[in-house]
């Protein structure tokens, strides 16, 4: 059955009051459901995705040899050597038609989150006049910024339930010509989040032929491209052809380089909506601090530290593998360091969120949290616990084996 506009739940400039909680920050929304209660052991966290491996070695020296540059306000689109570094990564990493032109098909940004947020509003002004009231589809469960971003350009919001049935990826056939028509720009993130979740590479090109067809903009999220444990997934650079038009890939240096707190990273694709963006950001953006830059072009020249963040996120899901076993329909993920945990049998999400957090000292987030309800009143988070194996190894495995004690 096609997905019509009325499919997905449609959320303008003015629906705050219908939006309600789902509008809200679900980590915030994690912290007043447990606000009542007092963890019985002591607490690890799992409900955030921050990583916590050590800080790779080479950031302080770059840091402490360009301190003056401090003092420099950043251009926009990026200092030149980081440009090169990007590009020059992608081309090593990504099988792409051709390589990125530094110059002009790359920019960066503090992290990809807002990014994706100003991605959105540009799109709304970029893409040529649609058929219907603009909108911008993002899978379900989300990363918020999606949502945020749809909601600051003025276009409806189509959440597409991404659900074990159809892989937990977007069906791309169940979404009718009007709605493609009418579409701005179309959220995928691979691997996903929560799910783990790997657009395949006929995937990819099956979206870029909708989006060459019906004119809008693919954001691809990319962030969690460096984290998995058997095969690298891919990018949608490299089914976007030789021009890249209509694909924007959204990278940082967060989770592939255990960076959370720098706040780098950089949008590469099409030049004309890059130019487009420039335009946006360089006026409404906050710009990256030029040292920052700097430690960027070492962490893009450097894969060692990459592995070695990959070994220690391997040696979290062999434990995941021993200790859940196939329990809650535990399924190694194929990318990203999340667990999605299916609990609907156990109580449901906020219920075993606070059965956990109270008797187990163990902090998840419900899977509800992070998704919206449809319009026929299914949400395709609720019933499942988001677990980020982002802790040490040793309390990652006790903190499983806490829950399994705990859910039986």
């Amino acid at each position: 059955m096609a997905m019509t506009a009325s499919s997905g739940l449609a959320q303008g400039a003015g629906d705050v009051a219908s939006a309600g909680q789902a509008e809200r920050s679900p980590f915030l929304r994690t912290t007043e459901l447990l606000a009542p209660y007092q963890p019985a052991k002591p607490l690890i966290t799992l409900s955030l995705g921050e990583p916590q491996h050590p800080v790779p070695e080479f950031v302080a020296p770059v840091l402490a040899k360009h301190t003056a540059e401090f003092g420099r306000y950043p251009i926009a689109k990026g200092i030149e050597p980081f440009r090169r570094a990007v590009a020059t990564w992608l081309s090593s990493r990504f099988q792409l038609p051709r390589p990125v032109d530094p110059e002009s098909e790359v920019m960066v940004l503090n992290g990809s989150r807002e990014g994706l947020f100003f991605a959105a509003i540009t799109a709304s002004r970029y893409v040529a006049a649609r058929k219907g009231r603009p909108a911008i589809l993002m899978p379900n469960p989300f990363y918020p910024a999606y949502g945020a971003g749809a909601r600051a350009a003025g276009c409806e919001q189509i959440h597409l339930p991404t659900t074990l049935a159809n892989g937990f990826l977007p069906d791309l056939d169940a979404i009718d010509e009007a709605t493609w028509a009418r579409t701005v720009a179309f959220f995928i993130a691979s691997p996903a989040n929560p799910q783990g979740s790997v657009a395949s590479r006929a995937y990819f090109a099956r979206l870029k032929e909708l989006a060459d067809r019906f004119g809008f903009m693919i954001l691809s999220d990319e962030c969690y491209s460096e984290i998995y444990t058997r095969e690298a997934p891919g990018s949608i650079l490299e089914c976007a052809g030789p021009d890249f038009s209509n694909v924007v890939a959204f990278q940082s240096l967060s989770k592939r380089s255990n960076l959370p707190g720098m706040r780098v990273g950089f949008a590469a694709g099409d030049r004309k909506f890059l130019a487009a963006f420039h335009e946006l950001r360089n006026v409404a953006a906050p710009q990256v601090p030029v040292p920052l830059q700097h430690v960027a072009v070492a962490a893009y020249s450097d894969e060692a530290h990459v592995e070695e963040n990959r070994r220690l996120y391997r040696i979290k899901f062999d434990f995941a593998d021993q200790i859940l076993g196939n329990r809650y329909g535990y399924k190694r993920p194929a990318g990203g360091f999340c667990v999605w945990l299916d609990v609907s049998d156990r109580g449901g999400d906020e219920a075993v969120t606070v059965r956990l957090y109270r008797d187990a000292g163990v902090r998840v987030i419900p899977g509800s949290y992070l998704a919206r309800e449809q319009n026929d009143g299914s949400n395709p988070g609720a019933g499942y616990i988001r677990l980020a194996l982002v802790s040490d190894s040793e309390s990652t495995a006790e903190a499983m084996h806490r829950l399994v004690e705990t859910l039986g």
